[in-house]
């Protein structure tokens, strides 16, 4: 587990390779403890409003918002490498931009089993 979490941040701008469900989900179910977890903490979930983060002017926002696009960056890798170990390509990340069913596919794509004679052979793990 700790190793697929390693592997989640220091692969975070690898495309070419697959993830497979244990590694995107060990990642998504981890990051979205450690944010609420820091938000908490730090008292930044009083500037969510209606699912928009409002940046304030001190060093807690700067930080929470720093870890926000660090996050997003990562998760945008990791999705694109999940849905090459289904055989699909990064480009059904598009799909998510189609209101309600759009997010509702992409999570099912986000399920499906690894695919055994796919496109990319390479898991994260196997990248240099």
């Amino acid at each position: 587990m700790i190793q697929d979490y390693t592997a989640y941040w220091s692969k975070m701008t690898v495309f070419n390779a697959t993830a497979t469900r244990k590694q995107y989900w060990t990642a998504y179910i981890v990051n979205a403890l450690v944010i609420w977890l820091y938000a908490a903490l730090t008292h930044q979930t009083q500037y969510l409003v209606n699912g928009h983060y409002e940046i304030a002017g001190h060093l807690n926002s700067a930080i929470f918002g720093l870890i926000l696009v660090l996050v997003w960056l990562a998760n945008f890798t990791i999705r694109a490498r999940r849905l090459h170990d289904s055989n699909h390509s990064n480009w059904w990340l598009l799909i998510s931009m189609i209101p309600i069913i759009g997010t509702v596919w992409l999570f099912i794509l986000l399920l499906i089993p690894t695919v055994v004679n796919q496109r990319w052979p390479l898991n994260q793990s196997q990248v240099q």
